[in-house]
């Protein structure tokens, strides 16, 4: 899933991938295919804005029916602070009807997911902790659960196979989102035959 204004067709073939879209706050980008699935992110990462964040889904409500799911509000590297915004938002009247995305933060091994009011799974967090024994025995339990499986900041060859491995059903970067060079290194690791 990709935030560009780039075509996501071209993305597609740059890539070797299916490519749809991840709408976020931060970039305002309108839908490019308004038929097509599609997802929206929250802009916690860079900077969380609730008034931003709230149009978006008002714009996006009459296509709720096509999103894959939504990122409630989290907070980056903090699994406990996380939790307890979700549970402030994931009953307001502008997430009913959405399928929504708990966002898994560091410490999250630790602490209770939200599995019965969500319908994904989104991997955030730091680099160590998003590459971590921790990660993959949530990503298998949400997998076990029939949860839509989501990892943020994947923008590398290596984490690209990591992804693929694990069977992750969505990924992001805002690498590939910008950059042919990125999506072609991907595609160009895709076609190297594999040595066993």
């Amino acid at each position: 899933m990709l935030d560009t204004s780039t075509d996501l067709d071209q993305c597609a073939q740059e890539l070797g991938a299916k490519v749809e879209q991840l709408l976020t706050p931060l970039t305002c980008f309108s839908r490019q295919k308004p038929q097509a699935c599609f997802s929206i992110d929250n802009g916690a990462f860079s900077h969380f804005q609730v008034q931003s964040f709230l149009a978006l889904l008002a714009c996006e409500y009459h296509a709720r029916h096509l999103c894959r799911f939504v990122a409630v509000p989290d907070v980056v590297g903090s699994a406990r602070r996380t939790c307890e915004v979700f549970d402030h938002w994931w009953a307001r009247k502008e997430l009913q009807g959405w399928p929504l995305a708990f966002v898994a933060q560091d410490g999250q091994e630790d602490l209770p997911i939200p599995w019965a009011l969500c319908e994904a799974v989104f991997i955030g967090g730091s680099t160590a902790w998003k590459c971590s024994s921790h990660t993959v025995a949530i990503l298998k339990a949400a997998q076990a659960l029939g949860k839509w499986t989501h990892v943020g900041r994947v923008n590398s060859p290596l984490r690209w196979e990591w992804a693929i491995e694990l069977g992750i059903n969505s990924i992001d970067g805002t690498g590939l989102a910008r950059f042919s060079h990125m999506r072609e290194s991907i595609r160009s690791l895709e076609m190297t035959p594999r040595l066993l």
